[in-house]
């Protein structure tokens, strides 16, 4: 199930947003992500976005691959050159999380998870995935800009059988088809909001409510959930929170507090083990 995109209807509803007259809407490419960091490397402003009904080599976390097929899914690229300290940068994935959570909320009425730092879940399936790349300038505390990719699997009525049992899509989920502007529309305004209130919390602004306590409230992962952790040798634990930079703490069985510091959580059933 496939759709052309309302490029008219995209540019209309952002007239008013930092995306106006910036955006870069392509019928395929191999990475919005790789097309977004060359830009950024010739000086492209903030707020630069490119679309992309098709990719043919999209990009997760950690090398992953993300099924990118024709008109089906939303894949976006955000560039953003957002006053923040480096030490800040896994905040802006936290947001874009946060705003993709929303935005789906608002357009579906459906309630996805959030598996730090990344992943967005309904049940326990993905359906759609954050890959946030990052340039700082020598000799400077602050981000030189950050590329946000957002992958959503909206009109897919399938997938490869290798990825049938771990991912779904909104059309799956509530047996509707979904017009893909609707959700880029949602999804780029929520980002927006999300960057502003993250800039303002950086800057030592007023904030009723801080990013981090937000994510923790919309995500089961933060706390309390017994998991298996991929790094350092694989452990298992139990998630206790995030420290002030945004980073996953996990007691280990040995009681040992971890901070996760490059994903690769997953739950733990039973007596899985992390090694």
């Amino acid at each position: 199930m496939s759709d052309s995109l309302d490029l008219a209807r995209v540019v209309g509803a952002l007239s008013n947003a930092i995306y106006a007259d910036k955006i870069h809407y392509l019928a395929s490419v191999t990475s919005t992500n790789t097309l977004a960091l060359e830009a950024a490397q010739n000086d492209a402003p903030h707020g630069s976005i490119w679309i992309a009904d098709e990719q043919t080599s999209g990009r997760g976390r950690s090398d992953h691959t993300w099924h990118s097929s024709r008109g089906e899914g939303l894949y976006v690229s955000i560039l953003l050159r957002p006053h923040m300290p480096i030490k800040k940068t896994l905040l802006l994935s936290l947001a874009t999380g946060i705003a993709a959570q929303s935005a789906i909320a608002a357009v579906t009425g459906l309630a996805p998870d959030i598996r730090w730092p990344n992943d967005l879940l309904i049940g326990e399936k993905k359906c759609g995935g954050i890959l946030v790349e990052t340039s700082t300038a020598p000799n400077q505390p602050t981000l030189r800009y950050a590329v946000i990719g957002i992958g959503i699997n909206l009109n897919h009525t399938g997938f490869p059988k290798e990825l049938q049992s771990v991912a779904t899509s909104l059309y799956l989920e509530t047996g509707q088809p979904l017009p893909r502007e609707q959700l880029l529309i949602q999804l780029l305004l929520a980002i927006e909001a999300e960057i502003d209130l993250l800039e303002a919390e950086s800057n030592n602004s007023f904030s009723k409510i801080n990013l981090l306590d937000r994510f923790a409230a919309t995500s089961t992962w933060v706390r309390g959930k017994p998991v298996i952790v991929e790094e350092a040798g694989g452990y298992t634990g139990v998630t206790e929170g995030l420290d002030a930079d945004g980073f996953l703490r996990v007691r280990g069985e040995d009681n040992v507090m971890h901070t996760v510091l490059s994903g690769g959580v997953r739950a733990r059933y039973g007596n899985e083990s992390g090694r």
